[in-house]
């Protein structure tokens, strides 16, 4: 019985993914067994794992033929120790710049790539960001004072 609410919630993932353009991209040219690049890769986790459960989230990154399960697992379990936050469109866009696989299909348009525009994160992914933003900005306001001097 949980076996099948569990199917349901990953099915459900996958479909609440293509939502998104850049996800949808990616997904399809998993599903049809492409390479999509590390960055790729570690773009898809970091989005992926708020919609799929673990099992899920590595099957779909096994169709990638440049890529196997210790490292799938290795990836899922490096996106969750470390708490990612899935990237902002400008994130993406450096990650791009450094592969050739497009995981921005469409870097022209300025909505595209922006998952937090089409997608809805638990709750949790929101404040983390703006605990890091805050936490950014009093960092910078030290510096800036320590610049300053006394």
């Amino acid at each position: 019985m949980a076996r099948a609410r569990k199917q349901t919630r990953s099915s459900s993932g996958r479909e609440a993914l293509r939502k998104n353009g850049m996800m949808a991209h990616l997904l399809d040219s998993l599903d049809a067994g492409q390479d999509i690049g590390h960055y790729g890769r570690l773009v898809f986790a970091m989005v992926a794992r708020h919609f799929m459960d673990d099992a899920e989230l590595r099957d779909t990154l096994l169709q990638d033929p440049a890529f196997d399960e210790r490292q799938a697992l290795a990836l899922i379990e490096q996106v969750k120790a470390r708490d990612y936050s899935p990237p902002r469109r400008e994130k993406v866009l450096q990650f791009q710049a450094q592969q050739e696989f497009p995981i921005c299909p469409n870097a022209e348009d300025p909505d595209a790539c922006n998952v937090y525009k089409d997608l809805q994160f638990p709750e949790s992914v929101y404040e983390h960001i703006t605990e890091y933003r805050e936490q950014k900005a009093h960092t910078h306001e030290e510096d800036s004072a320590a610049a300053r001097g006394p």
